[in-house]
C-alpha cells in the first residue's frame, strides 16, 4: 500500500492525500474518504519518506554508562516516557563505562541522523568536548554540570553534606567510600562534601579512611574489608552510592559488626535496594526519573527550535533517614 493506491481507493488526487498526511488543507468530505481508506487498510506512512520530506528522523540517541544500574534505569524511564509523548523514538547506546565508546557513540549517533542526543555523563575528557562541539544536532548532558552545555544535574554536594553532617552528630571516627574524583559529581563533589562536614564538626579524617572504590557492590565489600582491617575503631561509613553501601553492609554483617550500634552506614540515591537492606539504609533521595523527563523536555524544546540559549537545571533532593544510622 502506497500513497498512489490510497488516492485511487479514496477517489482523490495524490496531491490531496499528501496534503492530508502533512496536515494541510483538505475538504471535510475528502478528508473523511481518505481517513476511511487508511483505517480499512492499516496504511502507515513511510518513515523514510517522512525523513526525506522533513529532514527529521524523530529519533533521539541516549548514551548511558551502564545498563545494570537502577539509577540509570530510572533516568531512562523518565527520558523515554517524555520522548514517547513528544512522538520521538529512542536509540539506546550502552558504553559499559568506556570513555572511548562514549566519544565514538557521539559520532555514530550523529551519522545515524538522530535529531538530538542525551548523554548521561560521568567523566568528560578533551575528546568528549571536541566531539560534542562537532555535533550537528543538539545535545543535553544528564547527571553532570558541564559549562557551556545544556544540562540537568543533581545537588551532589549539599545532599552529601547534609547526610554526612547527620552521621557525624554521633560519630568520632567516620570513613568515606567514594569513587574516582574524575567523576565530578558522584566522585569529587560527594567526597568534598564529606570532608567539609567532618571539618565543620572538628573531626580529622586520615587519608586512609578515604577509601577508593568503584560503583559495584563487590567493590564496596572489598573497600570495607580494607577499611575495618586498618581502622577497627571506625564508627561510621559514608558511601558515595547505595550500591556501595550495600556491599559495605554485607561485609559488616559477615564480621558480626552491629549496624548502627557499632558502625553507622549511609548511601546516596534511595533506590529499591536501600529499602530492603537489613537494617534499611539512610540515604538521600535523588529524583532520577524526574531528571530524565526534564532532560528530555529540554532536548525536545531544542530540537523544535523553541530554545536557543543554554540551560542548566539543578535537581533537588530529600534526606531519607532510616535505621542504618543512629
Amino acid at each position: 500500500m502506497n500513497i498512489n493506491e490510497i488516492a485511487r481507493l479514496a477517489d482523490v488526487s495524490r496531491t490531496t492525500v499528501s496534503r492530508f498526511l502533512n496536515d494541510g488543507y483538505v475538504s471535510a468530505e475528502k478528508r473523511e474518504r481518505i481517513q476511511k481508506v487508511i483505517d480499512e487498510t492499516g496504511y502507515v506512512p513511510s518513515s523514510r519518506a517522512q525523513t526525506l520530506r522533513t529532514g527529521q528522523t524523530h529519533l533521539v540517541g541516549v548514551i548511558i554508562p551502564k545498563i545494570n544500574s537502577e539509577a540509570i534505569g530510572r533516568e531512562v524511564a523518565g527520558i523515554t516516557s517524555t520522548l514517547d509523548e513528544a512522538q520521538y523514538s529512542t536509540l539506546l547506546a550502552n558504553t559499559d563505562n568506556d570513555e572511548r565508546a562514549e566519544v565514538s557513540f557521539l559520532h555514530v549517533l550523529d551519522e545515524k541522523q538522530v535529531d538530538g542526543i542525551i548523554l548521561i555523563g560521568t567523566i568528560f575528557t578533551g575528546e568528549h568536548l571536541k566531539a560534542m562541539k562537532e555535533l550537528s544536532v543538539p545535545v543535553v548532558v544528564l547527571g553532570q554540570r558541564l559549562e557551556r552545555h545544556s544540562c540537568v544535574f543533581f545537588d551532589d554536594y549539599n545532599s552529601m553534606l547534609d547526610l554526612a553532617a547527620h552521621v557525624m552528630g554521633t560519630a568520632r571516627h567516620p570513613a568515606f567510600l567514594g569513587v574516582t574524583d574524575r567523576d565530578k559529581a558522584a566522585g569529587h563533589m560527594r567526597r568534598q562534601a564529606f570532608l567539609d562536614a567532618a571539618h565543620a564538626t572538628g573531626i580529622g579524617v586520615p587519608n586512609d579512611m578515604l577509601v577508593g572504590v568503584d560503583f559495584s557492590m563487590e567493590s564496596g565489600r572489598d573497600g570495607t574489608s580494607r577499611l575495618m582491617d586498618a581502622h577497627p575503631e571506625c564508627d561510621a561509613i559514608v558511601c558515595a552510592t547505595d550500591n556501595i553501601a550495600a556491599g559495605c553492609m554485607v561485609t559488616l554483617h559477615e564480621r558480626g559488626i552491629d549496624i548502627p550500634g557499632k558502625v553507622a552506614v549511609t548511601g546516596m540515591g534511595d533506590g529499591m535496594l536501600s529499602q530492603v537492606m537489613t537494617p534499611p539504609l539512610s540515604t538521600a533521595h535523588l529524583f532520577y526519573r524526574t531528571s530524565g523527563s526534564e532532560a528530555a523536555r529540554m532536548l525536545v524544546s531544542m530540537m523544535r527550535g523553541e530554545a536557543e540559549v543554554r540551560r542548566e537545571v539543578k535537581m533537588g533532593y530529600e534526606l531519607v533517614l532510616r535505621e542504618s544510622t543512629r
